[in-house]
């Protein structure tokens, strides 16, 4: 089975963080996830955060150009909101034998470890940015996160020209890289 050329769209939309794709996806399938946690001892909140994670499992798919979905969406975010579901209850002592089956399930389990293995190294390169100090912290954030060019960057931070705050970009990136590198050796 594939999917239709409206589901396409809705998740090349995704991919791009389109807000009218979102809220569509959420829309048709929010429901079903609900339903599904509520019924197997979740509240209203457990269904809104493993939904959200789904939704960034797919989102996080749908921005890589090998991701081929071959199901619906709603198939995919029930099949990882089931699995995400099932393993917190199972974390937390909750798990019950009677949990509610649907045939329309997907192998998510790569998607899934994919997933929190970049979870883990996010939160990783939190830890390291956190100790990275400034000016680092902000140089990098202004060219990473707020794609300031080397010229903007050199006039806010006050250096003389845009050589020398890339060379400044590039040592703070060598720092953040071996504080990043010495956590994660240490983390895994």
């Amino acid at each position: 089975m594939t999917t239709s050329a409206k589901e396409q769209e809705l998740l090349k939309g995704l991919a791009n963080n389109d807000k009218k794709a979102i809220e569509a996806i959420y829309a048709d399938n929010y429901g079903l996830i609900q339903h599904f946690v509520i019924n197997n001892n979740g509240s209203e909140d457990d269904a809104r955060d493993i939904f959200q994670e789904s939704l960034i499992v797919l989102y996080e798919n749908a921005r890589s150009p090998e991701f081929s979905l071959n199901c619906q969406i709603r198939t995919y975010l029930y099949s990882v909101s089931r699995r995400l579901w099932l393993k917190k209850l199972q974390y937390g002592r909750r798990f019950e034998a009677q949990v509610e089956s649907l045939e329309d399930t997907v192998p998510v389990e790569e998607d899934l470890e994919t997933h929190e293995k970049m979870s883990r190294q996010y939160g990783i390169m939190r830890g390291a940015m956190g100790k990275i100090g400034e000016p680092c912290k902000s140089l990098l954030e202004a060219f990473y996160v707020h794609h300031k060019n080397m010229h903007e960057i050199a006039s806010f931070f006050g250096y003389t020209n845009a050589d020398n705050a890339k060379n400044q970009k590039y040592k703070c990136l060598m720092r953040l890289k071996k504080l990043f590198f010495a956590q994660y050796k240490n983390g895994n």
